[in-house]
């Protein structure tokens, strides 16, 4: 039995396809704020020149300062000049804590398409993983377990639709008022 190498081609082709494509899905994605996190906070340990990281993540912090009523952009500026690395990494959880409730938010928008509220949720993770070390361990693992309870809140399509789960808009909606109000002190 021969296989015709065009058709070979073309299987080839199609099975490494569906597995970028898989992957791509799980894919972090760039988050500026995480990725400027050690250079802030390094720069407010050592007295270094922040500016340029401050500069790159300007938008992002803007646009929490609109749209979630946090005051970071100077504050951050103050704390990083005046070494406290400790206000820094308080504000930057600050900010961290706002982009979590951005993505939740996004993704309580998004209850319909499992795919976007899931990615919106797993990036909010990311974000809450910085967190997490700052808070005591009660409000950590309440954190977390609330977080799991907006992820399984999402539901699920299952394989060919056996073993789907709709979306529990009311579930999801408790765990994100839990997770927040667990936030809320910082």
């Amino acid at each position: 039995m021969t296989i015709r190498p065009g058709l070979l081609a073309l299987t080839l082709l199609l099975a490494l396809s569906g597995q970028a494509q898989a992957y791509s899905y799980a894919a972090a994605g760039k988050e500026p704020l995480i990725d400027a996190r050690e250079a802030l906070l390094g720069a407010a340990t050592d007295g270094k020149d922040a500016s340029a990281t401050l500069s790159e993540i300007a938008d992002e912090l803007t646009y929490l300062e609109q749209h979630h009523k946090v005051e970071l952009q100077a504050p951050l500026a103050a704390a990083i000049k005046a070494q406290d690395a400790a206000t820094t990494a308080a504000l930057l959880n600050r900010a961290y804590k706002a982009e979590i409730e951005r993505r939740l938010e996004g993704a309580a928008q998004n209850l319909g398409d499992y795919q976007t509220a899931k990615v919106l949720v797993v990036k909010s993770k990311r974000f809450l993983d910085l967190i997490l070390p700052s808070l005591n361990e009660g409000d950590r693992k309440a954190a977390e377990q609330a977080l799991a309870k907006v992820l399984d809140a999402i539901g699920n399509p299952g394989v060919f639709g056996v073993g789907a789960k709709p979306a529990d808009a009311a579930a999801f909606s408790d765990a994100e008022k839990t997770l927040m109000a667990v936030l809320a002190p910082l």
